[in-house]
């Protein structure tokens, strides 16, 4: 599926009531968890502000969530601002109820990183698989730390930055390339895959052709978000500025199928996992979607 948004904002909103209902409808418990995949970065920074603000609001607990990162910087100290350890505490983790023991992040400063690696999808299959992994892009099409040529049936190990990822990431690190560190854990595009259900958020012109090679051109290890095409159960939220590439018969494609979703289970009900039992004449299929006449479940 794939969600189109006016900008930004929209696109966090979207994901940010996706991730909600998910975990309610899930009713998670301490023996059946809800496991989330969290990616870092800009992208998803928005969706983790509004999450934060349900948990204030009394409408989402993370009490019975658990975590698993996508990667984080080798060598970086664990309490060094820009690293994605700091980034996860900062921007949502200290601001919830979610036990410090549920969450996962790869250490960058382990003494044996391959063995870091090993235990990090040892943790993933103890905690019954991943149910929805977040995620977000590179303009190079690179999902997690998994950059162009890497293979789509890759585990969490240790990889090396291409150069592009350095210069895009030096904003970070006061503009400085050569503070950025070159080397990094992920998860593998084979460890995203794997959750049963892959939510990725494109944004920004500057990431429409990655779109583009995602939607609508065949899977390649060159654009590793384009392995999404395999899942079963995958979905891409972008805003207006990154369709730029898509051709007009592709966006308009994917709004009337958001159009007729809307008008069988209700704008409201988009983000839950039941089907339809009975669906009335409903003359608005063709127009206008203000009224529902549809029992869902």
């Amino acid at each position: 599926r794939l969600i189109i948004r006016q900008d930004y904002d929209e696109v966090s909103g979207y994901v940010a009531s996706y991730v909600k209902e998910r975990i309610n409808q899930f009713a998670p418990t301490p023996d059946h968890p809800f496991v989330l995949g969290c990616p870092t970065g800009s992208s998803p920074i928005g969706t983790y502000r509004k999450l934060v603000e349900y948990y204030k609001r009394g409408e989402l607990s993370f009490q019975n969530v658990v975590t698993f990162n996508m990667d984080e910087y080798v060598g970086l100290p664990r309490d060094h601002p820009e690293s994605y350890h700091s980034f996860m505490w900062n921007n949502v983790f200290k601001h919830v109820d979610i036990k410090p023991e549920n969450v996962h992040i790869l250490n960058g400063n382990a003494p044996d990183l391959d063995e870091e690696c090993r235990k990090f999808e040892q943790d993933i299959a103890d905690a019954g698989g991943i149910e929805l992994f977040m995620g977000g892009i590179g303009p190079d099409g690179h999902i997690a730390f998994n950059e162009p040529g890497s293979s789509l049936t890759s585990r969490t190990r240790v990889k090396t930055l291409a150069y592009e990822t350095i210069i895009a990431n030096a904003r970070f690190f006061e503009g400085d390339i050569t503070k950025v560190p070159k080397l990094a854990l992920t998860v593998g595009v084979g460890t995203v895959m794997d959750a049963r259900e892959v939510c990725v958020l494109i944004t920004g012109a500057h990431k429409a052709l990655a779109l583009a090679k995602c939607i609508e051109e065949g899977v390649n290890h060159m654009w590793t978000v384009s392995a999404i095409q395999m899942h079963p159960k995958g979905l891409v939220v972008c805003d207006e500025d990154a369709t730029l590439e898509l051709h007009v018969k592709t966006v308009k494609y994917f709004k009337s199928i958001e159009h007729v979703q809307n008008i069988l289970v209700g704008r409201e009900n988009v983000g839950l996992q039941g089907g339809v039992k009975a669906v009335k004449h409903n003359p608005h299929l063709n127009g206008d979607d203000t009224t529902e006449s549809v029992l869902s479940e």
